[in-house]
C-alpha cells in the first residue's frame, strides 16, 4: 500500500516534496534515535513527511524541480546544477576484478569545469557549422578545412582560436582570456585532456551492467585523483554525467540537507595573506552565519572556484578581471540564495542515488544530469568551474570563468543542442556582461553541472571531517562511519600509472599540431591561414568543387580509416574486436583491420 501511494504521488508531480520529506524524516528520526541509542542506525524515512524549510532569508527564483526523465528507477527530489569534487581520492582500485569491459570514453572532447571539447565555444546563434569543430563559429571568425581533413578557425584580426588535427586526433582551443586547452583521442580509445595552469586528465572508458562509464585520472599541481562518469545519449549527443565514487550515509545527507539547530559562525581561515581573497574581494563575500550546510557548501564551492581561477591566472597566463572593492559584492545575496537552493536540491538527489546504490540498482544518468533540468519546467542556476567562451544572440563572443553564475530560465527547443542562459554574475571584461543572454552547448552545460556536483561532494567530505569543530554543529552518530563505494567504481579499470606525463606530452604535441595545421591551411590558400569568414553577414565565397566522399574498405587498418574519416567519436575495445563510432557509421576491426562497416 505504501509503495502504491508513493507511485501515485510521483505521478501527481510531488516527487520533490516526497524526497525532501524522506531526507527530513531520516534526519529527525536519526536525531531522535541518537538521543536514545547513539549507535542505532537511522530508521527508514516515511514517504509523505514534509521537509522543514531552511532558516534562510527568502529569495526569488528558487531553482528546484521535480520531474522524472527516462527510465528512472526512483524519483528524486529537485535536482539542481549543484557542483563539487571529492578531494583527491586516496584509495586506488587494483586491476579489474570482473563486471567491467574497457573501451573508449563515451563522449569525445568534454572536459572539466563546464568547458566543452577543446576547440569548442558555446553554441553561436550566428555563423556556419563546420563538422571539424564541436560548435558553430562565432560571428566574424574565419574557418578553413584542409585537404587532410584538419581545420583551423581564427578570430577577427587573424588570431587562432581553434585547431583540429585529424592526423593526431587532437583539438586545440585558445580562449578569449588567454587559456590554452587540448583534447586528444588516442588509438587505444583513451582520451587526454590538458589545460595550461589547470587540472588535466586521462579518461578511459569501460562497461558496467551494459552501460558506458569513464574513469578520469586527474592531475593537478603534483597530485592525482580519480572521478567517474556515466555516458548517456541525449538529443543526438553523447554526454558524460558525474557519478560519485562513493556515497555517504542517509543520516549524513539528512543532517546536511536540513536546517541546523541554530545558525553558526565559521572561520574559514582566509586572510590578507590569501591572494585570491584580496583579488576577488569585490566579487564575493562569505556569509556571516550559516543556517544549514547548503549555505556553507555554497561558500565552499565559490571559494574553491575563485582560488582555481587565481591560480590559473598566475600559472597559465590567463587574463583575469576583478571588480573593484567597496559596496555590495557582485555575487549578491539573492544570487547566492539561488545557488544554495541548487546545492540543497543536489543533496536530495544524491541521497536518492545513495539508496539506489545500497540496493544495487543502476542510477539513471538522464535523471542525474541536465536532461532532467531541461525538462522540469523550472529555472536552474549553474556555476562555471573554468574558462568557457560563449556567444550572445548576435554571435559575438564573451567568456565566463570560475565562480560566475548563469541561470537557465526556459528549456531549449526539443531538437536544440545548445541552451540560452542569463549571466547573473561575472567579474568584468572579457567576461560576459551581467544580464546578457548567452548560448551554451549542452556538452558544456553538462560538464558545468558535473563540476558543481564534484565540488559539493568534496565539500561534504570536508564538512564530515570538521563537523563538531570550529563552530560547526556535530552530526548525529548515525551519520558517522565510512562511505559506501559505488559498485561501478569498484570494477573500473585501474588508475592511469602516470597521468601527469601523458597530460604534459599532449600539451607539448599541441604546439606542433597547431604549426602543422596552420601551415597546411596557409599552403591551401596561398599563404592565408583562413579561407572565408564563417559569419552569415560576410559575402558568400564561390562554391568549391565537391570533394570526393571518404571511403572505407574491408581490410584497411585503423590508421587508414582515421586518415579517411578523422578521429572517431567513441571507441569500444571488445577483446579481439574493436569498434570505431562515427556519426551515422560504425566501423568494426578484427586483428587491426576492417571486418565490417555499418
Amino acid at each position: 500500500m505504501m509503495i502504491h501511494k508513493f507511485r501515485k504521488s510521483i505521478t501527481n508531480g510531488s516527487a520533490a516534496l516526497i524526497l525532501a520529506g524522506m531526507l527530513a524524516v531520516t534526519w529527525l528520526a536519526s536525531a531522535a534515535a541518537d538521543t536514545k541509542k547513539p549507535a542505532a542506525p537511522a530508521p527508514k524515512a516515511a514517504p509523505k513527511a514534509a521537509a522543514p524549510k531552511a532558516a534562510a532569508p527568502k529569495a526569488g527564483g528558487t531553482t528546484g524541480g521535480a520531474t522524472t526523465h527516462g527510465p528512472t528507477t526512483t524519483s528524486h527530489g529537485p535536482t539542481t546544477g549543484g557542483t563539487t569534487t571529492h578531494g583527491p581520492t586516496t584509495t586506488s582500485h587494483g586491476p579489474t576484478t570482473g563486471g567491467a569491459t574497457t573501451h573508449g570514453p563515451t563522449a569525445g572532447g568534454a572536459h572539466p569545469g563546464g568547458v566543452g571539447g577543446a576547440g569548442a565555444h558555446g553554441g553561436a546563434t550566428g555563423g556556419t557549422r563546420n563538422t571539424s569543430f564541436k560548435s558553430p563559429a562565432p560571428k566574424g571568425n574565419n574557418e578553413h578545412v584542409t585537404k587532410s581533413g584538419s581545420a583551423v578557425r581564427t578570430r577577427p584580426g587573424g588570431r587562432v582560436a581553434d585547431v583540429h588535427d585529424a592526423k593526431r586526433g587532437m583539438d586545440v582551443h585558445h580562449g578569449l582570456a588567454g587559456g590554452h586547452r587540448v583534447s586528444m583521442e588516442r588509438h587505444d580509445g583513451s582520451r587526454v585532456y590538458s589545460e595550461r595552469g589547470r587540472r588535466g586528465y586521462v579518461g578511459r572508458g569501460y562497461n558496467y551492467h551494459g552501460h558506458d562509464f569513464e574513469r578520469r585520472s586527474y592531475f593537478y599541481h603534483g597530485h592525482s585523483y580519480d572521478r567517474f562518469y556515466r555516458g548517456y545519449g541525449y538529443r543526438g549527443l553523447m554526454l558524460n554525467v558525474y557519478a560519485p565514487g562513493f556515497y555517504f550515509r542517509p543520516a549524513f545527507y539528512g543532517w546536511a540537507y536540513n536546517p541546523w539547530a541554530a545558525p553558526i559562525a565559521f572561520g574559514w581561515g582566509w586572510g590578507a595573506a590569501t591572494p585570491w581573497v584580496g583579488f576577488y574581494g569585490g566579487y564575493f563575500h562569505p556569509y556571516a552565519v550559516y543556517p544549514s550546510a547548503a549555505f556553507w557548501l555554497t561558500d565552499y564551492m565559490i571559494s574553491q572556484d575563485l582560488a582555481a581561477a587565481y591560480a590559473a591566472h598566475q600559472d597559465g597566463a590567463e587574463q583575469a578581471a576583478a571588480p573593484p572593492e567597496g559596496g555590495q559584492p557582485v555575487l549578491t545575496p539573492e544570487v547566492k540564495q539561488m545557488i544554495a537552493d541548487e546545492v540543497r536540491n543536489q543533496l536530495a538527489l544524491e541521497n536518492a542515488e545513495a539508496g539506489q546504490n545500497a540496493q544495487q540498482q543502476d542510477v539513471d544518468p538522464g535523471s542525474s544530469g541536465i536532461a532532467r533540468l531541461l525538462s522540469d519546467g523550472r529555472p536552474h542556476v549553474f556555476v562555471a568551474g573554468g574558462n568557457l567562451d560563449v556567444t550572445d544572440a548576435s554571435g559575438q563572443e564573451c567568456a565566463v570563468s570560475d565562480g560566475d553564475t548563469l541561470q537557465l530560465r526556459e528549456p531549449p527547443p526539443s531538437d536544440a543542442t545548445a541552451a540560452n542562459l542569463v549571466v547573473l554574475s561575472s567579474k568584468g571584461n572579457p567576461e560576459c556582461q551581467i544580464q546578457l543572454t548567452v548560448s551554451i552547448q549542452l556538452t558544456d552545460l553538462q560538464e558545468m553541472q558535473n563540476h558543481m556536483r564534484e565540488t559539493i561532494d568534496q565539500g561534504l567530505q570536508d564538512l564530515q571531517a570538521k563537523q563538531g569543530t570550529g563552530g560547526l554543529p556535530a552530526a548525529p552518530p548515525s551519520a558517522a562511519g565510512p562511505a559506501a563505494p559505488a559498485a561501478y567504481a569498484a570494477v573500473a579499470p585501474p588508475p592511469e600509472p602516470n597521468p601527469g606525463a601523458d597530460i604534459q606530452a599532449a600539451d607539448q604535441q599541441s604546439d606542433q599540431a597547431e604549426k602543422d595545421v596552420t601551415a597546411e591551411a596557409a599552403a591551401d590558400t596561398g599563404g592565408q591561414a583562413s579561407a572565408a569568414p564563417a559569419s552569415p553577414d560576410a559575402p558568400a565565397a564561390p562554391a568549391a568543387p565537391p570533394a570526393q566522399p571518404a571511403s572505407v574498405e574491408m581490410g584497411q587498418t585503423t590508421d587508414q580509416v582515421t586518415a579517411a574519416l578523422g578521429a572517431p567519436t567513441r571507441i569500444a575495445n571488445l577483446g579481439p574486436k574493436v569498434i570505431y563510432y562515427y556519426s551515422g557509421m560504425k566501423v568494426t576491426f578484427k586483428e587491426g583491420k576492417v571486418s565490417d562497416v555499418q
